[in-house]
């Protein structure tokens, strides 16, 4: 039988430091110091970061929103793409190598499995070896770490949506609802699978981003690239040997840089899709030519151009602010200060008017035609207001129900309003009014469009 895939080697990443690497652990902190904390914050009285999906109120510090609000929600992804975008035009997988998620978790669980199991050489050996005490010990109390991990970010996940508090005495009493349950795990598994087992897997065939980030790169592009004609060709050698001497470039073909690569790729074989540029190799590479006597920078950040020609990292910066990139970054700061004026000049308050179809336009006491409608008023302060409604559009237009109404705070209130019209005013048919809702104390007002109808 002739098998029609190749089998996989499983990748065992070797330990790295550098400067990559420790930017790398410091985005590593920095994001999850975010997610873990952020749902901690109180903002007065309530949780500071709150999508609460049951009350259809999603609470972002100061700010109260709607699902009326999608259209930030929209913003907020065009804003993303457009810097995913950017920053790929300007340095490659960037995002993939230090932000991302998988990326993040994964470096979480190697560290853990070094902690309990050994550099890369001891893991090896380790996994070659049948099992024993040790062995099952080692990799039990490793796989109880992962899994108090892997379930904690399935808890601070969800305590986005449920008040996280609520949810911890939820927790310590078994009384999850089954949302809650379902997620928590849910999160929790796939970070322990994505992070613990299939690692590498995610970034080369279930990411789709891997696919066309090369429809965003070009030769100017800042990528992680192998100066092949100073290292070329490779060979080992002793440290006082003289390269030139014997035909040899700068790489003594030590294959640390594979060993330490994430994804198992050799870099020297030239960009490849599998590459997330997370600087790994860079890191190795410099400390192997420190040992040698060599310069640095056999491998780097660079670009194909840089390459092909010689350049100096002068001339790299320069050709960094080329017209993709302008391009790039002048929508994306329109996109972000359209949001951001948006947002600061967004009304405290919505008004939807729905015409009440159980009653029909009607005449009551002195003649008067009467419409009935229904006003949802949302107040997105978190203070209780009051608000005024009038109506105009028409000649004697009147409200004949109250025209005040108490809201609480982050609350919505459907209000029956009846309006009323002088006989004769108007002629049969639908005519165009307007609802005006003034916020009293706030100098805000929304105003809403309907129809009155006269009837024949």
């Amino acid at each position: 039988m002739v098998s029609l895939y190749e089998a996989q080697k499983k990748i065992y990443p070797r330990s790295v430091s550098g400067i990559f690497s420790r930017w790398r652990w410091i985005l590593v902190v920095l994001t999850q110091l975010v997610f873990y904390g952020v749902p901690w914050l109180e903002w007065g009285q309530r949780q500071a970061v709150l999508f609460d999906l049951g009350a259809r109120r999603f609470y972002v510090f100061n700010l109260v929103l709607y699902p009326q609000d999608f259209i930030y929600l929209t913003g907020i992804l065009v804003i993303s793409a457009l810097a995913l975008f950017l920053f790929t035009a300007v340095a490659g997988r960037l995002w993939c190598g230090y932000a991302c998620p998988q990326t993040v978790y994964t470096e979480i669980f190697l560290w853990i499995e070094k902690v309990f199991e050994g550099d890369r050489s001891a893991r090896m050996r380790r996994d070659a070896q049948p099992w024993s005490v040790d062995k099952l010990g080692r990799k039990g109390a490793k796989q109880m770490v992962w899994i108090a991990l892997a379930l904690w970010t399935g808890f601070t996940f969800v305590g986005y949506f449920t008040p996280i508090k609520v949810l911890a005495l939820q927790v310590m009493q078994l009384d999850l609802g089954p949302w809650e349950w379902f997620w928590v795990l849910f999160y929790g598994l796939a970070t322990y699978g994505n992070a613990g087992f299939l690692r590498e897997q995610v970034c080369l065939h279930m990411c789709p981003y891997a696919r066309f980030q090369s429809a965003m790169f070009d030769h100017d592009t800042l990528v992680v690239t192998y100066d092949e004609a100073r290292g070329e060709p490779r060979g080992a050698r002793s440290r006082k040997a003289d390269p030139p001497s014997l035909n040899l470039g700068a790489c003594v073909d030590c294959t640390l840089c594979v060993q330490v690569c994430p994804t198992g790729i050799d870099i020297r074989k030239g960009l490849q899709y599998e590459c997330i540029g997370c600087g790994a190799c860079a890191d190795v590479c410099d400390t192997v030519m420190d040992k040698m006597g060599y310069p640095q920078g056999l491998i780097k950040y660079s670009t194909q151009n840089a390459m092909e020609q010689g350049w100096g990292k002068s001339r790299i910066m320069q050709r960094i602010l080329r017209p993709r990139v302008l391009i790039y970054t002048g929508i994306l700061v329109l996109v972000t200060a359209g949001m951001a004026v948006s947002l600061s000049l967004r009304l405290p308050f919505k008004v939807d008017v729905v015409r009440d179809r159980g009653a029909q336009a009607r005449v009551v006491a002195g003649g008067r035609i009467e419409n009935v409608y229904r006003l949802q008023i949302m107040n997105a302060t978190e203070a209780q207001q009051r608000y005024r409604i009038s109506a105009s559009g028409l000649p004697g237009l009147v409200l004949g129900s109250d025209n005040e109404v108490l809201i609480d705070s982050t609350q919505s209130r459907w209000v029956a309003v009846r309006v009323e019209l002088p006989a004769q005013v108007a002629k049969p048919g639908t005519h165009v009014i307007r609802f005006e809702v003034d916020s009293v104390g706030q100098s805000a007002r929304v105003s809403e469009k309907s129809v009155f109808v006269v009837p024949r």
